[in-house]
């Protein structure tokens, strides 16, 4: 079936759910971050799908570092105790690096159907393009 078929879906409405980009009712994961080969209601194939280093990017940025320097923070203000760490510091470092992931990925996925992202291609001088 044609994607013009499909009403389009906003890509953070469905990416960070987890669902099929195209039809919005599908899973997009086979795992906790492994894609599915395709979707199971519409059988859009996911092989276009590649959205690389971005989701841990963004996790890394704007989670992990934050966590990270409240943790040296608290170290060097108030020098609690290495149980103070295991039991906080440990958790939310865990927390704000793993549990983004799977939305981010999901709303990389989806944006890159909706706007049609594909590899880049160079034109040659000289060259027609067929538009």
């Amino acid at each position: 079936m044609d994607d013009n078929a499909w009403p389009p879906l906003e890509p953070w409405r469905v990416g960070i759910h987890g669902k099929c980009p195209r039809c919005g009712q599908g899973k997009l994961f086979d795992g906790f971050l492994k894609l599915a080969p395709r979707c199971d209601v519409c059988r859009l194939d996911y092989s276009f799908a590649d959205p690389a280093d971005g989701p841990a990017f963004f996790v890394i940025c704007f989670a992990c570092v934050p966590s990270v320097l409240f943790a040296v923070w608290m170290e060097v203000t108030f020098e609690p105790s290495v149980w103070w760490h295991v039991f906080v510091s440990l958790p939310l470092v865990l927390l704000t690096c793993i549990l983004p992931l799977r939305p981010l990925k999901g709303w990389l996925v989806a944006s890159q159907f909706y706007f049609k992202a594909e590899e880049g291609k160079l034109d040659r001088p000289g060259s027609k393009t067929a538009d």
